[in-house]
């Protein structure tokens, strides 16, 4: 086993990893708001008191905050958490007003919103896109080469030579498609159909689990059929083929995202497996140090993971303006403030409960309460 790299390198791997993410993520909401003629007030990489600053010619303060966990936009009129116009908007000069977000149609501010999300998931899949460049995408069969025996593929029937075609309705394509379809539901029952000398086959089987730690001492649980695939099948991709295979990709990490959330959501998954900072800058710290291609493709998924969040629907986030813009286009008015005031309350008490808890984990996966326990003991 490998030793993970100490705090200093943990935290400027975190750093490299977080911070140009959260500059671009910003960086889209500032650029769309410009583009509408919206003033910037301040752009900051990092939250509370500032670090260091400069304003620019357009009356912007770029600047840098003590907390690196996140960053902003503030736009000229954004006085309240819903955006929404009040009497200080309404007391600016007419031509001070129409550079605010408020003042811009509805259309314009959803895209604004939108941006920072949207240019996370586009860096992705030029990332992912370039990777599929240089080392090709895996393309091998969905054809069984080896059984193993005592495992949940043998306990199914399953023979070297079938063919998978689909997992719970799902068509299967690659082998691939059945590795990472089974990696993120260990012990769950699923549906197989199989093709088998001429012949469509559905066996079921229960997913083994598997429990594995890696080079660094972290701990997994994750779901094995045992099976294995024929001959692997590596097939190069062109500069002008590789965004569409970045853009399936980051739709496949997207999904299964999804199926963990709902995993979680169900129970079907503990919420002792959701990290925070703390466990970002330790992995970002392990990548770092296995080289540039695992760290960069690391960044892919952060960056991912960061789109995705901020699309949720959850008031305080990117994705709960997006929400409430689209109950506006629908009742052609927006919701009462009142009603948007309590839904951001909730919101920020949401957050702030899951950063509870993600905290917690993280001190978990870094031995803190073993640690504490032992002394205690």
């Amino acid at each position: 086993m490998i030793q993970s790299p100490g705090v200093p390198m943990a935290v400027l791997a975190f750093l490299c990893a977080i911070g140009p993410l959260v500059f671009i993520h910003e960086m889209g909401h500032y650029l769309a708001g410009r583009l509408f003629g919206v003033k910037a007030e301040a752009f900051s990489i990092g939250f509370g008191r500032e670090i260091v600053g400069v304003t620019d010619s357009r009356g912007t303060r770029w600047k840098f905050g003590w907390l690196p966990l996140g960053g902003y936009v503030r736009f000229a009129g954004d006085m309240n958490p819903a955006s929404q116009p009040d009497a200080a908007w309404l007391a600016l000069p007419a031509a001070e007003r129409a550079r605010t977000f408020q003042a811009k149609p509805l259309w314009q501010r959803a895209i604004i919103v939108a941006a920072g999300p949207a240019i996370n998931l586009i860096l992705a899949v030029l990332i992912l896109a370039g990777f599929a460049h240089v080392y090709g995408v895996d393309r091998t069969p969905a054809v069984i080469g080896t059984v193993i025996a005592g495992q949940p593929g043998a306990r199914a029937g399953l023979q070297p030579g079938d063919r998978i075609v689909a997992i719970d309705g799902q068509p299967i394509a690659a082998f691939s498609e059945v590795a990472r379809y089974a990696l993120i539901r260990p012990g769950e029952a699923v549906t197989l159909r199989v093709a088998r000398g001429g012949q469509t086959l559905t066996r079921t089987l229960a997913i083994g689990t598997v429990h594995q730690r890696d080079r660094f001492g972290n701990a997994y649980r994750i779901g094995r059929i045992g099976i294995g695939s024929g001959e692997p099948v590596l097939a190069p991709v062109g500069l002008i083929e590789a965004p569409a295979a970045g853009v399936r990709m980051t739709a496949d990490i997207i999904s299964g995202t999804l199926a963990t959330l709902g995993q979680i959501i169900s129970g079907r998954r503990s919420i002792d497996e959701l990290g925070g900072p703390i466990r970002i800058a330790k992995i970002s710290g392990e990548q770092m140090a296995l080289g540039l291609p695992a760290f960069v493709w690391l960044v892919a998924m952060l960056s991912i993971n960061l789109g995705f969040i901020n699309l949720l629907p959850v008031p305080m986030l990117d994705g709960g303006h997006l929400f409430f813009y689209a109950i506006e286009a629908i009742r052609r008015r927006p919701l009462e403030p009142q009603v948007q005031e309590w839904a951001f309350r909730g919101g920020l008490a949401a957050v702030l409960a899951l950063m509870l808890i993600v905290t917690f984990n993280d001190l978990s996966a870094v031995g803190l309460w073993q640690r504490l326990a032992g002394l205690i003991g």
